[in-house]
C-alpha cells in the first residue's frame, strides 16, 4: 500500500515512525515533512492545502490512502475534494469530511452539537457584529473568570480567559471589532469558566464504530508550575492516573457514543481521529473542545503506547471494520518534552543548528521532529516548537528524566524546555 502522509510537526513524525513500521506499507510518502520524517518515508515538498498538485501526486505515485495529520486541510475540505473526483475517490481518505472537520473549525459549531445530543460542555452564548451590543452587556452581567473563544482557526491562541470585566470587555472589542485572530474571530464564543483538571481522549472511528486510543495529557503554558504564555503544547503524558476505570466508563457513556451517534443522526461523514478536549470537574467529564485530528504533542505519547499496527487500523477505518479490532496499548509510563526556540511563543530566530541528535544511546528513548529541517549535512530549527522527546519507564518521573537526560545531550541556540512536565503525576 501507497501511503502519503500530510503534515510537518511531531505528530507527523510520529505517526510516520508508526506507519512505516507496518507491512502494509510499501511506501509512505510525507508532504512536506521534516529533517526527521525523512527517515520513515520520502519527504514531499507540497503544501497541505495545495489540494490540485497533492491529488496529481496521488495519481502519479498510486497513492492507495491519504492520512491527514494537521486541521486546516481537513477544514478546507481536503475529503470532499478527493471524494468529488473520479480520479482520486477509489484512495481511502482517513480524516472527515469538510462538514466533520467543523467540530475544530467552528466552536459555535461544536457547541450547538454537544447541545443538540447532551453532550457535558460549559454554557455558552455566541456574538458578532450583529449582537456585539448585546455581548457586551452579556459580559458585564458574567460572573469571572469568563472564557472567550474565537469561532474559527486560530492556530492554538484563540483562547483567553478573562479575570475580570475591563479585561474581557476589551478582548470581546479586540476580537470582533479589530479583527485580534483574523476572519477566526469574526464570531466569538463566551462560555462558563470550568475549574478542574484537563485531558485528552483520542477516538479513532470508521463513521458507524469507533476505539479509544490511549489517553494523555498535555502542558500549554511555556512557564514550569503552568504559568506564562499559552504555546502549541510544551510536552505530555500518558497515561493520566486519574482516568480510571470509573471516569473513563463516563466519558464513554456521556461523551464518546453521543458523538458518534450525533455524527451518524446527522449523517456527517467522519473517517478518522476525533480528539476530544475534556475537562474533570469532581467526578464528572466535561467537553472543552473537539479537534477533527491527533494533537501535538499528545500524539508523541499516544501512538508510541500503541502495539496495534497502525496502517490495519486506518485499514479497518477505511473498509468500516473497526469493530473487529481489539487494541493493545504498552502498559509503561509515557512522557514527551518539547524543546522550542529562543523567545518562543513570541518571536524566535530560525535557521540554529542542532547538534547532538546522533548521540543518543538510551532504551525506550525516541526523538520525534517538529520545527526542524535540512541543511546539506546539517539539521537546524524551523519552527518555534523544534522536537520531543519521548521516554517510556515504570512511572512518570522516571520517564520525565530519561526524557530530560536526554535534551541535555542535545543542543541549538536559544533552546528552552520545560522541566516539570508531568509533575502532578511523578508518584504515579
Amino acid at each position: 500500500m501507497n501511503i502519503l502522509l500530510l503534515g510537518s510537526g511531531g505528530r507527523e513524525h510520529a505517526l510516520a515512525w508508526k506507519m512505516s513500521q507496518s507491512k502494509l506499507c510499501s511506501q509512505l510518502f510525507i508532504a512536506p515533512g521534516n529533517a526527521g520524517t525523512e527517515a520513515c518515508g520520502t519527504n514531499v515538498h507540497i503544501a497541505v492545502t495545495d489540494f490540485d498538485a497533492l491529488g496529481k501526486f496521488c495519481i502519479s505515485n498510486n497513492v492507495d490512502m491519504l492520512v491527514v495529520g494537521p486541521e486546516e486541510p481537513l477544514v478546507k475540505g481536503i475529503y470532499d475534494f478527493f471524494k468529488a473526483s473520479d480520479a482520486l475517490k477509489h484512495i481511502a481518505v482517513i480524516g472527515p469530511s469538510r462538514q466533520g472537520a467543523q467540530l475544530e473549525g467552528s466552536k459555535a459549531f461544536a457547541k450547538a452539537f454537544m447541545q443538540r445530543h447532551n453532550i457535558p460542555t460549559a454554557a455558552y452564548r455566541e456574538f458578532d457584529t450583529d449582537n456585539y451590543e448585546e455581548g457586551i452587556a452579556y459580559l458585564h452581567a458574567h460572573s469571572i473568570p469568563i472564557v472567550l473563544k474565537a469561532d474559527g482557526l486560530a492556530a492554538g491562541k484563540g483562547v483567553i480567559i478573562c479575570q475580570n470585566h475591563v479585561e474581557a470587555v476589551a478582548e470581546f472589542e479586540l476580537m470582533i471589532q479589530q479583527s485580534k485572530f483574523g476572519d477566526a474571530s469574526k464570531k466569538v464564543v463566551v462560555e462558563d469558566f470550568l475549574s478542574g483538571i484537563e485531558l485528552s481522549v483520542f477516538v479513532l472511528t470508521d463513521g458507524k464504530s469507533y476505539v479509544v486510543l490511549p489517553e494523555a495529557k498535555d502542558y500549554k503554558r511555556i512557564g514550569e508550575g503552568d504559568k506564562g504564555l499559552n504555546t502549541g503544547g510544551m510536552g505530555a503524558v500518558s497515561p493520566v492516573a486519574f482516568a480510571d476505570d470509573v471516569f473513563m466508563k463516563k466519558v464513554i457513556d456521556r461523551v464518546v457514543e453521543p458523538t458518534i451517534q450525533g455524527l451518524k443522526k446527522e449523517k456527517i461523514v467522519y473517517t478518522g481521529f476525533i480528539f476530544i478536549g475534556l475537562i474533570k470537574v469532581g467526578d464528572d467529564p466535561y467537553v472543552i473542545e473537539y479537534n477533527c485530528r491527533m494533537g501535538d504533542p499528545e500524539t508523541e505519547v499516544v501512538i508510541p503506547r500503541l502495539k496495534n499496527d497502525l496502517v490495519a487500523l486506518f485499514n479497518a477505518t477505511a473498509t468500516r471494520q473497526l469493530d473487529t479490532v481489539r487494541l493493545e496499548t504498552d502498559p509503561r509510563k509515557a512522557v514527551t518534552v518539547m524543546a522550542v526556540s529562543g523567545g518562543y511563543p513570541g518571536e524566535y530566530e530560525k535557521g540554529n543548528k542542532i547538534e547532538g541528535l546522533d548521540l543518543l544511546d538510551e532504551d525506550d528513548v525516541l526523538i520525534f521532529h517538529a520545527g526542524t529541517k535540512r541543511e546539506e549535512e546539517a539539521i537546524v530549527t524551523s519552527g518555534g516548537r523544534v522536537l520531543t522527546v519521548t521516554s517510556f519507564a515504570e512511572n512518570i518521573k522516571r520517564a520525565s528524566e530519561k526524557s530530560k537526560s536526554v535534551l541535555q545531550i542535545i543542543e541549538f541556540d536559544g533552546m528552552y524546555y520545560r522541566p516539570d512536565i508531568g509533575y502532578e503525576f511523578y508518584e504515579s
